[in-house]
């Protein structure tokens, strides 16, 4: 019993201290660390033949800018941040003309994003509880 007595705080204080360091966690950071490339599309895997210019990628910027590819054209334009929730401005975007659809569905995708969550190597966003897209770390 005397055990149970000394060992309770001390298991409560490794726990407080724990839970205390995960909301220290940088959003920004998590999103920052590298490019991150496409890799699902509205729950689904890709059709890469809708992506004939490469993959569309995303970079988040320091100063709340986001850069990009959409499979044919760049673009470079916003983001904000607030908690878990984000919104993504693709700005300006380039003009060449692209085969097929892949580019518009993927800036109509981006458009509906309003929540984001961030591990070591996947980055998901979402819409509420939706799976809007995946993107992994860009090799380059």
């Amino acid at each position: 019993m005397k055990y149970l007595k000394i060992l309770s705080p001390l298991f409560f204080l490794i726990i407080f201290n724990s839970c205390g360091s995960v909301s220290n966690i940088n959003p920004f950071a998590l999103l920052s660390k590298n490019p991150w490339a496409l890799s699902s599309l509205m729950g689904s895997g890709l059709d890469l033949n809708k992506f004939t210019g490469g993959l569309p990628s995303l970079s988040f910027l320091d100063g709340g800018k986001l850069a990009g590819y959409s499979g044919c054209n760049d673009f470079s334009g916003s983001f904000q941040l607030e908690g878990t929730g984000i919104q993504l401005d693709p700005g300006a975007i380039t003009k060449k003309a692209c085969p097929g659809n892949g580019e518009q569905t993927f800036l109509d995708a981006i458009a509906k994003v309003r929540d984001f969550k961030v591990s070591k190597d996947k980055l998901t966003l979402l819409q509420g509880a939706e799976e809007i897209m995946t993107l992994v770390p860009k090799k380059d």
